[in-house]
C-alpha cells in the first residue's frame, strides 16, 4: 500500500507550522523524521492519524483521495502518541486482549521482554517507562498497514531500546512506518529514508552530518 502527501499545510493563527509538498510512505519501508522541538513532527502525525485537521491538504492512498478522519482510516493507520492513552484501572494482562484481537499478536506482547514483571499490575500503577513500553508494543502489533511512532524510545529504560529496534525491524517488511524521536541514533538505525523538518519544510537527508548542517545537532567545533 502507498500513502502519499502531495500537499499538507498547517497554521495556528498566522504561524505556519507545516508547508509540505511531498511525502511518500509505502508498506515495506521505515521513514525517519528529525526536527527540533516545535518543528511540527507531532502535528504531522496527528494530521495523518486524523485527530487534527490540516489547514490544507492533498492526501492519497494508492492514488485514491484519502481523509484521515474517516472510519476506514482508523483501520489502516496506528499511532503511538507522546501522551498516554490507556485507562488506568485495567490490569496489564486484561488490557492486552482488549486492544489486540489476534491471539498470536497478543502473545507477542505477553512474551516480550519485561512484560511478565508487571503484567499483574494496574495500568495506573506503572512507571512512565513501563507504560510507554507497553503502549509501544500494543500499537506496534496491531494489524494496521501503517504505523506512526512519536517518540517510541523516550522515557523508556534504555535496556528496552534494543527490543524496540528489533520489533520495528521485524515489522518493516509488512508495514509502512513513520518514526520520530530525539534519540536520533536509534531512529537512524531502524529507518531506510530520512527527512528533517525545517521552517515547516520536509527536507530529504542522506547523512547524519546533515542533521548538524540544518541545526538539529550542535556543531562539534
Amino acid at each position: 500500500m502507498h500513502l502519499a502527501i502531495d500537499k499538507l499545510e498547517k497554521s495556528f493563527g498566522k504561524r505556519a507550522i507545516l508547508k509540505l509538498n511531498k511525502l511518500d510512505l509505502q508498506t515495506g519501508e521505515t521513514v525517519g523524521i528529525f526536527g527540533r522541538n516545535g518543528s511540527g513532527k507531532s502535528t504531522l502525525m496527528k494530521i495523518l492519524f486524523g485527530t487534527m485537521r490540516a489547514t490544507a491538504s492533498s492526501l492519497y492512498l494508492d492514488t485514491v483521495p484519502f481523509d484521515p478522519a474517516t472510519t476506514i482510516a482508523r483501520k489502516l493507520i496506528a499511532y503511538l502518541p507522546q501522551h498516554s492513552f490507556l485507562p488506568g484501572g485495567f490490569k496489564v494482562r486484561d488490557i492486552i486482549p482488549l486492544v489486540i484481537a489476534d491471539g498470536e499478536a497478543q502473545n507477542r506482547v505477553f512474551y516480550s521482554p519485561g512484560i511478565a514483571s508487571f503484567e499483574n499490575q494496574r495500568i495506573g500503577s506503572l512507571s512512565m517507562g513501563q507504560l510507554k513500553y507497553l503502549e509501544f508494543l500494543l500499537v506496534a502489533y496491531l494489524d494496521h498497514p501503517f504505523l506512526l511512532l512519536d517518540e517510541p524510545f523516550s522515557m523508556i529504560d534504555p535496556l528496552y531500546h534494543q527490543v524496540i529496534k528489533e520489533v520495528i525491524g521485524s515489522l518493516k517488511a509488512s508495514k509502512g512506518i513513520l518514526v520520530t524521536d530525539h534519540y536520533y541514533e536509534n531512529v537512524w538505525a531502524v529507518t531506510n529514508r530520512h527527512y528533517i523538518l525545517v521552517d515547516g519544510l520536509l527536507l530529504p537527508i542522506e547523512t547524519k552530518e546533515e542533521l548538524t548542517k540544518h541545526g538539529y545537532l550542535p556543531s562539534r567545533r
